[in-house]
Order: C-alpha cells, then structure tokens, then sequence
C-alpha cells in the first residue's frame, strides 16, 4: 500500500492555490476596463466634467514615493475633492472605493495606472491596498494631493 498523504496534501496545495494570482499574474489594463473605465473611460483618458483622466504623468510624477499610497487610498477611500485638470474642472461626483475587486486586482489597477498612464517605476502591492483599506482616511489621501495641477 503506498502512502497518499504527500499526494493529498500536494492537492491540496494546487487547489488552493488555484484562482488566486498574484498582482503581477493580472492584467491590470483589463481589469481597469472592467473596474474603472465606466467613469474614467477607456484607457484613463477622463470623462469631461465627470471623472478626470489618469494619463497625467506629470501628475503621478510629481507625488513621486507618495503614488503608490495615494493612489491605493483613493481606490480604498474615494476621492472627493473638487479639482480643475488641464483646465476642467471635476467637482460634485464623489468617486467611491471601488467596488468589488481584491487586494490583488487593485494592486494590479493602481500598478498599471502608475506605469502606463504616468509613466512611473512605482508599483502597488496587495499589501499597500490593504495597508490603505485599514489605516487611511479620505482627509488622508487629500492631503497627499498636490496643491496645484
């Protein structure tokens, strides 16, 4: 009779590890289509008056260290700041935490916008997001925005 036991625990290891991928397994360009293009459009461009676009370099750039907290408390918190962007103003529409996604699928979000749209080296991991979901506040993540754009 052989034993089963390395066997069983090795399938066990194998499903439940099973759909739960790592932040640098996901495509963070799909899941923003899926999470956040309904208001900040395809690709981050914005939506005029409603949702700012995210393809600012500049703007990612300049908080520097601080864009990968920033922007896993505002995907945790919210944003409800009034801001002009490119000369647009945004103000009024609170844009909520988003809605059901993991840690891991906002981490790969938050990576992606940093890296694609604002041309950064900052990553976000699961731990930042829940780092910010835990210990930050919207007054927080206000405060980390820089006073001009």
């Amino acid at each position: 009779m052989t034993n089963s036991l390395p066997r069983t625990a090795a399938a066990i290891l194998l499903l439940a590890s099973a759909g739960t991928a790592g932040a640098a397994d996901l495509d963070g360009a799909a899941l923003f289509e899926t999470h956040c293009s309904a208001c900040h459009n395809a690709g981050g461009i914005g939506t005029p008056g409603f949702a700012p676009p995210l393809d600012r370099p500049e703007f990612w750039q300049e908080l520097g260290d601080n864009a990968p907290k920033y922007i896993a408390g505002v995907v945790t918190k919210g944003q409800n700041a009034q801001i002009t962007v490119r000369g647009e103003s945004y103000a009024g529409t609170m844009m909520p935490p988003v809605p059901g996604a993991s840690d891991e699928e906002l981490a790969a979000i938050t990576t992606w916008v940093l890296d694609d749209l604002g041309k950064t080296d900052k990553t976000v991991t699961p731990e930042d997001i829940a780092a910010a979901r835990s210990g930050m506040t919207i007054a927080d993540v206000k405060a980390m925005r820089p006073a001009t754009e």
